[in-house]
């Protein structure tokens, strides 16, 4: 590309102490992406007031354009007007579109991100007006865009297979675990336990409350393996409810362990971190995802993981992980027993989970995109 080449990115996940997937990508990605490239000019599409640490270096240019876009009817608003009139108004030689969406109504050459396509297997998982936005609009994303990209090679499959995409049309570029996910000290963790479970070994789980992430089975089966060990272990849930939660809550009351699970809410990534790398493990037992972040963070950590033998979560763990169907829940009872009562597995796993980890970086992702646009 020529020098001072413009591109425009949708970076309307950016909503400071709210970073979840797709925001999370958007702000690892774009910020290596920002700092290899200091010869491009970056306009940053934002659909509210933005936070300066958003802005990763002197050529990111930030746009505001309304309305705020978090509604299906306010979706179509954002993209095919405010996005679309910018992009024919100022015509960037591209736009990279984060969160599966893109505008139809503008020749902007475009690259957009499918991070998943949980709706079409879930599809009570989401409102009705959701999913028909869904799967009403994104094969005609799909189709209009010259490039996309997925976040695992299982993504990239679902895709080709519902969509009837072209292979060659779709590039894969891997999500990451924040540097700030490292091992830390045994006094550190002894530290960490003694403040969030009163100095008690715990598993974790982080992420959304959400009828994909399994959070019922993961309750009852912590309360088997309560029942089967009579330990003291605890289990901790850091993120935020999302929707339909009122399951876990049901639940929850019905459980004779209840009293060792414990909610913590929304963490900043520091204290997360911390957490993560002073538990047992991390049980990550979704019903679907499209890459899995928390797998990775949690081997990046030093500690083990248990996670679902479904969509992508295979591919994320590679061999740093315990494997179970996320619908049996005595198979995740069984497998938390495995962590509790095997250290040398324990120790085996977590090595190889750190192995893995190391397949991953938001700087390599960054080099894929580039890649992916030398190709347009």
């Amino acid at each position: 590309m020529n020098k001072r080449t413009a591109i425009a990115v949708n970076t309307r996940f950016l909503i400071k102490g709210k970073l979840e997937g797709i925001g999370l990508f958007t702000q690892e990605v774009m910020k290596a992406f920002v700092q290899q490239h200091p010869e491009i000019d970056f306009y940053f599409l934002f659909d509210r007031a933005y936070d300066q640490s958003f802005l990763f270096g002197p050529n990111v240019h930030p746009v505001v354009l309304f309305p705020p876009a978090r509604h299906p009817f306010l979706w179509f608003v954002w993209f095919e007007w405010s996005v679309a009139n910018w992009l024919n108004k100022h015509q960037p030689s591209l736009f990279i579109s984060t969160d599966g969406f893109c505008a139809l109504r503008t020749k902007t050459p475009t690259i957009t991100v499918i991070h998943d396509i949980a709706y079409e297997h879930f599809p009570n998982h989401v409102g009705k007006l959701v999913r028909w936005y869904y799967q009403f609009f994104v094969p005609k994303f799909i189709h209009h865009s010259q490039k996309i990209v997925t976040v695992s090679e299982f993504t990239k499959t679902d895709v080709i297979t519902h969509y009837h995409t072209s292979e060659s049309k779709i590039d894969v570029v891997y999500n990451a675990a924040k540097e700030v996910y490292q091992p830390i000290a045994i006094s550190e963790q002894e530290s960490i336990r003694m403040k969030v479970s009163d100095g008690k070994p715990y598993f974790v789980y982080v992420g959304s409350i959400h009828p994909r992430k399994n959070i019922v089975r993961l309750l009852e089966a912590f309360d088997a393996f309560k029942a089967q060990t009579k330990s003291e272990t605890k289990l901790i849930i850091v993120g935020r409810k999302a929707w339909q939660h009122s399951d876990v809550e049901a639940t929850l009351d019905k459980l004779a362990s209840k009293n060792d699970i414990l909610f913590l809410g929304h963490l900043s990534s520091e204290e997360t971190a911390s957490i993560v790398a002073s538990s047992l493990a991390m049980c990550y037992v979704s019903l679907f995802e499209g890459f899995g972040i928390p797998i990775v963070e949690a081997q990046q950590a030093g500690t083990a993981v248990i996670t679902s033998n479904l969509s992508s979560m295979p591919e994320a763990a590679g061999e740093g992980a315990l494997l179970v169907d996320p619908n049996d829940t005595q198979a995740i009872a069984n497998a938390m027993q495995r962590i509790f009562e095997a250290p040398l597995l324990r120790e085996t796993l977590i090595q190889k989970g750190f192995e893995n980890s190391k397949r991953f970086s938001w700087e390599k992702s960054a080099e894929k995109l580039w890649h992916t646009i030398q190709t347009l």
